[in-house]
């Protein structure tokens, strides 16, 4: 159905929503990628098969024109519980099960659908107490969302649900009610600030395109989420791709551009999938295209696949590879906002970000600012937790949150009990914070202070049993790996600086070599070409400030604290309770193990590789690390 003014989009969205209040009951299974990789498709499947079979009316597409009333069943976006999945959710009661089999398909039909009642032991279940509804689990109960309300509660798939639950009202304000200065003045107002990293003021950005006269103008989305553990923008993409959507669409409205670019990683192809019906839709339904609702605006919206380079994260080499050229930072001698894409001023900012504009849009600048601890870091963030802690997954909380609050009351702490020891935020740009920042705001100035960034999100949780310093190297491996080398600096700083980690890590650490990371960090933050390589050495110089003597232990006594360096292990046979069987001996790949039978055997240390072959092999518990 092709919409061709303001009161039709109006009608639709009256239908739309009359068609979800008819659904009596609606089964909302996750269809993210995390879940979808546990089995939620067979899971839903399924589902469907035995309301067939049971003859239970079924709707899997919103109806229309309703007719009597029906089950939904829906695959829907990321919940955000990813250590709990496969999640179902069940409406009006709001319950959630998690960790669901195929084979609990049956009960689910016949207990919860057809005789409306809970089972409990698909419930979660914490501290012995049970939790039937996911605003009560203690994950979810903490948490603020804004960017993330339709994930879980909506057919990811289904622009009519979108449009029934609110969607495309921003737009269609914005389009009939507001001046594009209007839209501008209001994303400046909100101190909306971009969610991709370096938290640039995102009305700046479309001021500045709106001022800037020209033939042509772009709107640029930034969906190459790069960063280890990161997956924010990913879930948007697949949970509720009509917001992003609908927050690009707003941005052409107050700046004049007609023409919309969306760059996301292959490495997703659901959400290039999800991206594509969603265009598709909006163009069907006539919100994109030309003469939207009969106003004479016109937008259409593109997506450019990328190979997967880190480095085109980066605005100036995301434009590279979208023109056709290899993804190479450029020297700005004008903003983006001014001369970006094809050379015309362009938006640029991420997938967060534009997902935050319709309710802007919607409810005003001042309610935006009243979210978070501080107006100038207004709003939420989503954050990817991951590593070790209780609770991974997915979650959104006002800017300024305690980081105190994240780990412990929505992660729940570390895993086992484990002490806490460190997080690093922000990815491979960002930096490590540690137990004297569990008061620290989680918000961009808060941070900065501290020499860390957001970032895109990225929370890697480490316990007391992860070593510091390889953590830094494993950070500095994959920016060194991932530098597009058109810079010196980076090209061959990074790779210095790896190379000495490397030797530290391994036990080859020498008197200096932390000096020499500083020096050379400096230089790299100073002289490389782009944001990405500047930043490159955040990890390192994080870790030194907070835990210099970890990197001491390695160099200077060979010891790594946490007992996870392989090649700093010291493996030791107790003469106390070794026999003399031989076992460990015969089983030592590098014959590192001699003695005489019957008496305590010993490990020659310049022979030993640290396998642990002898430990598994010994039935006496003879052999040690220590």
């Amino acid at each position: 159905m092709k919409l061709t003014s303001r009161k039709d989009l109006i009608a639709l969205r009256e239908r739309c929503a009359a068609a979800i209040a008819n659904e009596r009951k609606r089964i909302l299974v996750c269809a993210g990628t995390g879940c979808a990789s546990g089995g939620s498709l067979d899971i839903y499947a399924r589902l469907k098969a035995l309301m067939a079979q049971r003859g239970i009316p079924c709707s899997v597409e919103l109806a229309d024109e309703p007719h009597g009333e029906v089950v939904g069943l829906k695959k829907c976006g990321c919940h955000g519980f990813c250590e709990m999945g496969p999640l179902v959710r069940i409406e009006p009661a709001g319950w959630l099960y998690v960790k669901v089999k195929v084979e609990d398909c049956e009960e689910i039909i016949d207990r919860t659908i057809v005789g409306d009642e809970l089972i409990e032991r698909l419930t979660y279940r914490k501290g012995g107490v049970s939790y039937a509804r996911q605003d009560e689990i203690p994950f979810y109960k903490n948490q603020h969302r804004i960017v993330l309300e339709h994930c879980g509660h909506i057919d990811a798939e289904s622009i009519e649900e979108y449009i029934g639950v609110g969607g495309y009202s921003a737009f269609e304000k914005a389009l009939f009610d507001m001046t594009g200065e209007e839209v501008v003045q209001t994303v400046l107002e909100s101190n909306l600030r971009g969610r991709g990293g370096a938290g640039f003021p995102a009305g700046i950005k479309w001021d500045t395109v709106r001022k800037t006269p020209a033939d042509q103008k772009y709107i640029l989305c930034n969906g190459d989420e790069g960063d280890p553990g990161a997956f924010m923008d990913r879930s948007i993409m697949e949970g509720d791709p009509h917001r992003m959507l609908e927050g690009m669409m707003i941005a052409g409205v107050a700046t004049g551009a007609t023409k919309g670019y969306i760059y996301v990683r292959a490495e997703y192809p659901m959400a290039v999938a999800r991206l594509h019906t969603a265009i598709e839709q909006a163009q069907e339904h006539g919100l994109l295209g030309e003469n939207i609702l009969g106003t004479g605006f016109s937008f259409t919206i593109h997506i450019n696949r990328g190979a997967g380079a880190f480095v085109c994260g980066e605005e100036t080499a995301l434009i590279a590879s979208i023109e056709g050229d290899r993804g190479f930072p450029r020297v700005r001698y004008l903003p983006t906002a001014v001369k970006g894409l094809f050379g015309k001023p362009t938006v640029p900012n991420n997938v967060e970000t534009y997902a935050n504009v319709p309710l802007i849009i919607l409810r005003g600048a001042e309610w935006f600012k009243k979210i978070g601890k501080d107006p100038k870091n207004a709003g939420t963030k989503v954050f990817a937790l991951t590593g070790n802690i209780e609770n991974t997954g997915l979650i959104e909380v006002p800017m300024g949150t305690p980081l105190s609050e994240v780990i412990y009351d929505i992660g729940g702490g570390c895993r086992g009990g484990a002490e806490f020891k460190a997080v690093q935020i922000g990815g491979p740009s960002g930096g490590c914070l540690t137990k004297e920042h569990m008061d620290l705001p989680l918000d961009y100035d808060s941070l900065k202070s501290v020499g860390a960034i957001i970032g895109s999100g990225g929370l890697v949780v480490m316990d007391e049993h992860t070593c510091i310093v390889e953590v830094a190297r494993f950070f500095m491996h994959f920016t060194q790996n991932e530098s597009c080398g058109k810079c010196v600096p980076c090209r061959e700083g990074t790779k210095r600086m790896l190379e000495i980690l490397q030797n530290i890590v391994a036990g080859k650490g020498r008197e200096g070599d932390v000096e020499l990371l500083l020096e050379l960090a400096d230089t790299v933050q100073n002289t490389a070409l782009c944001g990405l390589g500047k930043t490159a050495p955040n990890p390192v110089l994080s870790t030194i400030r907070s835990f210099r003597d970890e990197y001491e232990a390695h160099i200077k006594e060979h010891r790594c604290p946490a007992g996870a360096c392989q090649k700093l292990k010291r493996i030791y046979i107790d003469p106390q309770l070794c026999k003399g069987c031989s076992r460990c001996a015969k089983g030592c790949p590098a014959n590192a193990i001699s003695g005489q039978i019957k008496s305590p055997y010993s490990i020659d240390l310049s022979l030993c590789i640290r396998c642990g072959a002898c430990i598994s092999t010994c039935p006496f518990h003879a052999i040690k690390e220590g």
